[in-house]
C-alpha cells in the first residue's frame, strides 16, 4: 500500500490586504497564516508517513516572491527532504515567469540538485522509487501559447482558434506519453489545468485570459490510477465514477471573500494491488482533510427601511461572532439617513475581528420601484410631481414650495423673457454632474442605477455607493 499526500495552490505571500502587521514579528498575519497551513500539511505527511507528496503548483502569488517568503516555503518542504520523502513539485500559471518563458519560481529546486524533489514544467513521465514501490508521474504544468505553439504558428489566429491548436498539440503529447507508461507500476497525472467542467473560485481572477481549458476526456483514461489537479481553488472531484478519480485539492487557505464559504485542506491518497482478477492492477482510495484556515465573514444588512440604522447595524454586527475573524461589513442605507450612522460606533464594534472592512451602499431612489400612478397615463406634470412628494415624507418640508416653484416655472408669465434665459441655462448646462476628484460615477447598461465608490480605499469606511 502506497500513502500519497495531494496539495495545490499554496500561494505563499498573498491575501496580505486581509491582515495586519504581528508588531513581535514584523511579518503580515495573513503571511503567517498560510505558513501555518502549509506546516500542518507537512506534519500530516511525516506523522502518516506518506510514500510520495505531490505539489499541483502555484506556490506564490508571482514568479518573483520575496526572499523571506522564498524561504519559508522552502523550510517546510526541506522537512519532507530531511524524512526521505520524495516530492514532486509542478510549476503553475503563477510560478511561471513571463508566461513560461524564462523559467520558474520552483526551477532552482532542480538547479541546486535538492534531493527526492522533481520540478515538473514539462511534460514528462518520472518513475519515483518509494519506501513502498515505484509509481510513475505524468506531469502537466500549466500550458499556455509558448508551450505548444511558436509566435508564428500563432500569429493572426483568434482565441477560440489558439485554443484549439493548443488542444491539437497536447493531445499527441499526452498519448506519447501514455504509451511509455509501465502497467505494472501505479500511475498518477499531476498537472495544472482547468478543467471543462470545474466550479471556479478566485482563480477565475487570479487568471483571467490566461491558459485554456482542457476537456475532461483527456484525463479520464482507464490506464490512470489517479488525477491530481492543481489550478481551481475550490475542492471538487471532477469524475463521479472515480475511474480515475480527478481531484482538485483546492487551495490551503482563503485568498478572498470570494472563498468565503470554501473548505480548504489537502487528500491523503492511498494506492494499493487489487486482488485479482480485476480489471484494473491497482485500486485507489482519496479522503479530503479540511485544515483550521482563519474565517471569513460577510455581515450583509439594509437599513435603507430603518427607522434606527444604526441600532440595527450594531445588533446584526453582535449577533456574529467576529473574534479573530477577517469580516466585510455591507449595509444599505437610503441617503436621508447618512447623519444617523456613527462611523466610530462602528468601527468600535467591530475591533474584534482580525480585520474588517466596512462598505456603505446608499440605496438611490432611482433604483426604487415606479409608482403605479406614475404610469404613461399621466399626463398633466403637476399630478406626477404632486403624486411623487406624497410618496416622498422626506421631501414634505419642501413639497409646498416644490409646487410653487413648478407652477411658477410652468406658467405663461413665466415663459416670457425670463423663462427664456431659465430655459437656456438648462440647454446649456453639462449633463454630467460635477464629482469630487476622489469619486468616481459608474452607470450601469440601462442608466438607472449609478455607483458612487471612493477611487482608492483600504478601509472602506466611506465607500459609498449609490445603487
Amino acid at each position: 500500500m502506497m500513502k500519497i499526500l495531494h496539495l495545490s495552490d499554496i500561494h505563499m505571500g498573498g491575501g496580505f490586504a486581509h491582515g495586519k502587521i504581528d508588531p513581535e514579528t514584523g511579518l503580515n498575519t495573513r503571511f503567517q497564516d498560510f505558513v501555518k497551513s502549509l506546516s500542518r500539511a507537512i506534519d500530516r505527511a511525516l506523522a502518516e508517513p506518506v510514500d510520495l507528496v505531490l505539489f499541483g503548483g502555484d506556490a506564490f502569488p508571482d514568479a518573483t516572491p520575496a526572499p523571506y517568503i522564498q524561504q519559508a516555503f522552502a523550510l517546510q518542504f526541506y522537512r519532507l527532504v530531511a524524512a526521505d520523502i520524495p516530492t514532486v513539485l509542478l510549476v503553475g500559471n503563477h510560478d511561471q515567469h513571463s508566461q513560461g518563458q524564462g523559467g520558474a519560481s520552483l526551477s532552482i529546486y532542480r538547479s541546486l540538485g535538492v534531493p527526492g524533489t522533481i520540478v515538473g514544467d514539462a511534460i514528462d513521465t518520472h518513475i519515483i522509487n518509494t519506501r513502498s514501490g515505484a509509481i510513475q508521474i505524468l506531469t502537466l504544468p500549466w500550458i499556455n501559447r509558448s508551450t505548444l505553439l511558436t509566435r508564428e504558428i500563432a500569429e493572426n489566429l483568434s482565441m477560440l482558434e489558439v485554443n484549439q491548436l493548443l488542444l491539437d498539440k497536447l493531445q499527441p503529447r499526452l498519448e506519447g506519453e501514455i504509451r511509455k507508461l509501465n502497467p505494472d507500476l501505479p500511475t498518477i497525472v499531476l498537472a495544472h489545468l482547468m478543467a471543462d467542467n470545474a466550479t471556479l473560485g478566485a482563480e477565475k481572477f487570479l487568471a483571467v485570459g490566461r491558459g485554456f481549458t482542457i476537456p475532461l476526456s483527456f484525463l479520464t483514461r482507464s490506464c490512470f490510477d489517479y488525477v491530481a489537479l492543481g489550478h481551481v481553488h475550490r475542492h471538487q472531484n471532477l469524475n463521479k465514477t472515480n475511474d480515475p478519480a480527478v481531484v482538485y485539492p483546492g487551495s490551503i487557505e482563503r485568498v478572498d471573500f470570494s472563498e468565503e464559504k470554501e473548505d480548504k485542506g489537502y487528500v491523503l491518497v492511498t494506492i494499493e494491488p487489487t486482488v485479482q482478477p480485476a480489471s484494473k492492477s491497482f485500486e485507489t482510495t482519496w479522503e479530503f482533510c479540511p485544515l483550521p484556515v482563519r474565517t471569513f465573514r460577510t455581515i450583509k444588512i439594509d437599513v435603507s427601511k430603518s427607522d434606527q440604522p444604526q441600532v440595527d447595524i450594531l445588533n446584526a454586527i453582535a449577533k456574529v461572532d467576529i473574534d479573530d475573524v477577517v469580516v466585510r461589513l455591507i449595509y444599505q442605507l437610503s441617503p436621508d439617513r447618512v447623519e444617523q450612522i456613527s462611523s466610530a460606533a462602528i468601527h468600535e464594534a467591530l475591533n474584534a475581528a482580525h480585520h474588517y472592512t466596512i462598505q456603505a451602499e446608499l440605496q438611490s431612489q432611482l433604483s426604487q420601484p415606479r409608482l403605479p400612478e406614475l404610469g404613461c397615463s399621466v399626463g398633466d406634470p403637476m399630478v406626477a410631481l404632486s403624486t411623487y412628494l406624497d410618496n416622498r415624507p422626506d421631501l414634505q418640508d419642501i413639497a409646498a414650495a416644490m409646487i410653487a416653484a413648478a407652477n411658477e416655472l410652468l406658467s405663461e408669465d413665466s415663459l416670457g423673457s425670463g423663462g427664456s434665459d431659465i430655459l437656456l441655462d438648462i440647454e446649456s448646462s453639462s449633463d454630467t454632474p460635477t464629482i469630487p476628484p476622489s469619486i468616481d460615477l459608474a452607470a450601469n447598461v440601462d442608466g438607472a442605477n449609478s455607483a458612487l465608490k471612493p477611487s482608492k480605499s483600504k478601509k472602506a469606511d466611506g465607500q459609498l455607493t449609490l445603487l
